[in-house]
């Protein structure tokens, strides 16, 4: 009799809520069946067979609490009754029987101790996201425009049973935010996706890529960093398995989906798998069957662009041109990458693979690279990434056509060829507004879906937020846009509970993850420079900041702007190694419309690397910075 225990499936995981048990007593199990669905503080999983046999006991159900360690079901694998454990130290810790593979061993010893003081119930990765999102300052935001508020639509349906208040179309992080969100207003609510729930971010873009990129900064940090901190490394012995970093990065990605298809589930949103068609602004088909709704929100996302030269089609074909979302997955680490454009997408995952030993060549069209960086952040950006290696720049190039491995180029008039094992387009991206072409939503030239600072199209209870309207292109902005929108909806059936919230641009957070990182918020010094606009602007760096220099990473620096009579901050730009946690607390201050002299009088913690911003802030107040 093999006994099946709750393993940890997370970090320092001690208990978890049944969910849902898949099975019954009498049901024959292989290894790798599922058994039951759990809840935890970190993800919501599905929990496995370890062996062969046939369900003898089940000693849990729905709704349980249940700890790591506890046997919770009982399997008869033909082989007796399962061996006693043998006796060991209390801090050893115990794996037999563990229910999931590879999962952190079990210690007795840590559950026996129990808790000191309540603490309040942990939330997953997933819920922290939606929760964060929920609790935004909203004070800064336009509070509408006056004027009374018109009633949301209703929709007489012949089927209640398929009719919903609100239908979500496409579950990435707009959509599935969206819904979770009218569903916690009250909202009996639909969510349709064809593809993988979490959308591009938590499939094929921001996590995927970040979790690329932290194997290979560490995989950098070992073989050519190293001895700057004082340790030796045998290098003979140090490689970066790609097979186990691909394993990382699905793993991550594996948590976070089903974490979102736990949380639709939690918060009672129905959830359909399918390709969605509008037949009008109220009904929708998918798998066949029609649904009707009150209200809809598109949030279809967007792929990346392909070329359209000579050989791009048979290059596609064989493999060799790929876009991003083959870059996450390539079947081994090539020694030459070519990169055809010089944007965050390309240059992320220039920083991917040279820092893992590719040698990677960027053709750019234009003059620089990241040109919507400040033209400060974009030279400083250019000189780190240059500084490192592995790494060639071409710009000014025209890309021609492609051979058989090679890229075919135009620069200065001449004709040029580069040959590499893979080669990347790294081009923009496309928005998806396929089956929903008409229903008459008013599209830009670019195709991207119209919409007010409500998220509203120019149909009367039809939404969009996300990629699809072409504003920014960011998975926190999907979100946010798409709370926007679940509370309009509310607001508009009266519910006293929803906020009047509109989308400010200008507030918007940009995180670029090279490295050095990249973080910026507001406007950059060059557009204020264009359009005349009176400023102050300082720009303090890493070099003089102790924790910087502790750290070994002096590059860089923070770039505060502000209005000189309010000093109001108008943008704020960061090249660090941590900028993208830094940046918050300016997009928090512009939110507050607080000012620089809040940042400066704000005690910032020593040593630190946020040190850099109260220093340029107190430069900016008194214009005598203290310590450079």
């Amino acid at each position: 009799m093999f006994k099946v225990k709750f393993a940890d499936i997370g970090e320092g995981l001690t208990e978890g809520t049944v969910t849902e048990v898949l099975v019954k007593v009498g049901d024959q199990v292989k290894m790798g069946d599922a058994l039951f669905n759990v809840e935890t503080d970190k993800v919501t999983s599905d929990i496995y067979a370890p062996v062969d046999g046939k369900v003898a006991t089940i000693l849990i159900a729905a709704n349980q609490e249940i700890k790591v360690g506890q046997v919770v079901v009982e399997i008869d694998d033909g082989k007796g009754d399962a061996p006693k454990e043998a006796t060991k130290a209390k801090s050893e810790p115990v794996e037999e029987n563990a229910s999931v593979v590879g999962a952190t061993p079990v210690s007795n010893d840590l559950l026996s101790r129990g808790r000191a003081r309540t603490v309040p119930p942990k939330r997953s990765a997933v819920e922290t996201i939606v929760n964060a999102v929920n609790n935004v300052n909203m004070s800064g935001l336009t509070q509408g425009k006056g004027g009374p508020l018109k009633p949301a639509p209703k929709f007489n349906s012949t089927k209640p049973e398929n009719h919903y208040e609100v239908i979500v179309i496409g579950a990435g992080v707009g959509g599935y935010v969206a819904a979770i969100k009218c569903a916690q207003l009250g909202l009996k609510t639909l969510i349709i996706e064809k593809g993988n729930y979490g959308g591009v971010c938590l499939n094929i873009g921001c996590i995927p890529t970040k979790t690329l990129l932290k194997s290979a900064y560490l995989y950098e940090q070992i073989t050519k960093r190293a001895d700057k901190y004082g340790i030796k490394v045998d290098l003979t012995g140090v490689k970066a398995d790609w097979k186990a970093i691909q394993a990382r990065k699905d793993d991550v990605v594996n948590k976070l989906t089903t974490g979102v298809k736990g949380l639709l589930k939690k918060n009672k949103v129905t959830a359909i798998e399918g390709s969605a068609k509008a037949i009008d602004k109220n009904t929708v088909s998918v798998n066949g069957k029609k649904y009707t709704c009150d209200n809809l929100i598109v949030a279809t996302g967007s792929v990346p662009n392909h070329f359209n030269l000579p050989g791009a089609k048979e290059a596609i074909e064989s493999g060799w041109l790929i876009d991003s979302t083959g870059a996450l997955a390539l079947p081994k680490i090539p020694k030459e990458l070519v990169i055809i454009g010089g944007g965050v997408i390309g240059i992320e995952f220039a920083c991917v693979y040279k820092r893992l030993g590719t040698k990677v060549t960027v053709l750019q069209f234009l003059p620089t690279i990241l040109e919507m960086l400040d033209s400060d952040v974009s030279k400083e950006m250019t000189k780190e990434l240059l500084s490192r290696g592995n790494l060639e720049i071409i710009y000014g190039v025209n890309t021609k056509s492609f051979g058989k491995k090679e890229v075919v180029y135009e620069k200065d008039g001449k004709e040029y060829k580069i040959k590499a094992d893979y080669c990347l387009q790294s081009v923009g991206r496309k928005v998806v507004t396929e089956g929903f072409e008409k229903i008459g939503l008013e599209m830009n030239e670019r195709g991207h879906i119209n919409v007010n600072e409500y998220c509203e199209t120019n149909i009367d209870g039809v939404y969009s937020i996300g990629d699809v309207t072409g504003k920014m292109m960011l998975a926190h902005v999907a979100s946010h846009q798409g709370i926007i929108a679940a509370n309009r909806i509310a607001k508009r059936l009266g519910n006293e509970h929803a906020e009047d919230l509109t989308m400010n641009f200008d507030r918007v957070p940009s995180c670029i993850y090279t490295y050095p990182e990249v973080a910026c918020v507001g406007k950059t010094e060059d557009e204020l420079k264009k359009s005349g606009t009176d400023y102050k602007v300082y720009k303090f760096p890493f070099a003089a900041i102790g924790k910087a220099l502790a750290d070994g990473n002096t590059g860089g620096f923070v770039k505060l702007i502000c209005e000189p009579k309010y000093k109001q901050v108008l943008g704020c730009h960061i090249i660090s190694n941590t900028a993208t946690d830094m940046i918050s607390e300016i997009t928090t201050v512009m939110e507050s419309e607080a000012t620089i002299s809040e940042i400066a009088r704000a005690i910032h913690p020593h040593p630190s690397l946020s040190e850099a911003i109260g220093e340029a802030a107190e430069a900016l107040e008194s214009g005598k910075p203290i310590n450079f």
